[in-house]
């Protein structure tokens, strides 16, 4: 891909925006604003160091093993990763000309609030101009507008089969039977700002209508308090709890543990937890080109099928094949499968982040 393809370059919006309505002269001289393009092929980075935020623990462990170390090598460069959640801090704190991360993944709650806060991230018309293998996504992958989405899951619940009741809807996790047996998670976690969105549209008018949403959460106490979802499923394995808030990729994995558990899927909600990528617009140019070809392999069938193979989450590239164990339990990468997943209105949701999180709690701790 050249700079000419799509015309989308860092320096052909500034001279688009500089002849017509004028920049300032730090866009101008300021060094991200030298041509950046990728091809998808090889380069030399001369040793470059690229600074990247995501998950820790067995997450970066995988990440090394199926695309960082062999990226290292190939790209003669240094990756140096950041596993020290929240990144929001650090970016506010530097600022969005100096960032401090040329690539981040995200789930999607702080990745709003950071864009939110300032011109941090690169457009996504820009980042597909640049990296191939965007070609080969899912439309909802990129929908945000902010950043990439390369895996995601399908929000579920799950529940014991062997307690002699099955939800049949959305609603059934208010059933008499689950009293005492419910569980969610603390308000940080994005389960349960997804679970509060869901309720509210389920009970009220809409994902927005807050209200609905308390009045959910205070029919469904007592409630087991999880405060993330590897915790939750050692609390349904217990039996501690017999229908929870979970992601379909934890759910799947405890079945095909052997863990007397069942799914039933939002099919009312089609909310989607997500891994989503940034890259920073002020990125240095040779950071800005490797966070590039990072992301593209990132993006491919291969490392994509082999992420599935490890965390149970499905791929966005339409062209990557879903591990056997996993389609075994029937799910599939297919445009059925991803027709009507939704991203919910999480600027509505931060703009009154502050009273759901305080009113949540009281009820969580009533």
């Amino acid at each position: 891909m050249t700079d000419t393809k799509n015309g989308l370059t860092r320096r052909t919006l500034l001279k688009a925006g500089a002849a017509t309505a004028g920049v300032s002269l730090f866009n101008i001289n300021h060094a991200f604003s030298q041509d950046v393009t990728y091809d998808g092929g090889v380069f030399d980075a001369g040793g470059a160091v690229l600074n990247i935020a995501g998950w820790g623990g067995y997450w970066e462990e995988t990440q090394n093993k199926l695309v960082l170390d062999q990226f290292q090598k190939d790209f003669n460069c240094q990756i140096r990763y950041d596993s020290t959640f929240p990144w929001f801090p650090k970016y506010v704190a530097a600022g969005p000309e100096n960032p401090p991360f040329a690539m981040n993944n995200w789930n999607m709650p702080e990745m709003f609030k950071t864009a939110g806060a300032g011109d941090y991230f690169m457009d996504v018309a820009e980042v597909k101009a640049n990296v191939p293998n965007t070609a080969q996504l899912w439309d909802f992958s990129m929908e945000t507008g902010v950043g990439i989405t390369w895996a995601f899951s399908r929000y579920c619940y799950v529940y014991r089969s062997d307690v002699g009741i099955t939800p049949k809807s959305f609603k059934d996790f208010w059933l008499p039977d689950y009293s005492g047996k419910r569980g969610t998670y603390i308000t940080s976690n994005t389960l349960q700002m997804m679970f509060f969105m869901a309720s509210c549209a389920q009970f009220g008018s809409s994902e927005t209508d807050f209200d609905a949403g308390y009045q959910a959460m205070k029919d469904a106490m007592p409630m087991k308090i999880s405060d993330f979802t590897g915790n939750m499923a050692a609390l349904v394995e217990r039996g501690e709890v017999n229908i929870a808030v979970q992601s379909d990729a934890e759910a799947l994995l405890q079945q095909e543990k052997g863990v007397p558990v069942d799914l039933y899927y939002w099919d009312e909600y089609k909310g989607i937890l997500t891994q989503t990528q940034t890259i920073s617009k002020y990125a240095d140019p040779t950071s800005k080109k490797l966070a590039f070809a990072l992301l593209n392999r990132m993006l491919s069938p291969e490392f994509q099928t082999g992420f599935a193979d490890e965390f149970w989450m499905r791929p966005t590239n339409k062209n990557a094949v879903i591990p056997e164990k996993m389609a075994k339990l029937g799910v599939e990468n297919t445009a059925d499968a991803t027709a009507g997943l939704h991203i919910p209105d999480w600027a509505a949701y931060l703009a009154d982040e502050i009273d759901i999180v305080e009113t949540c709690n009281e009820i969580f701790g009533s």
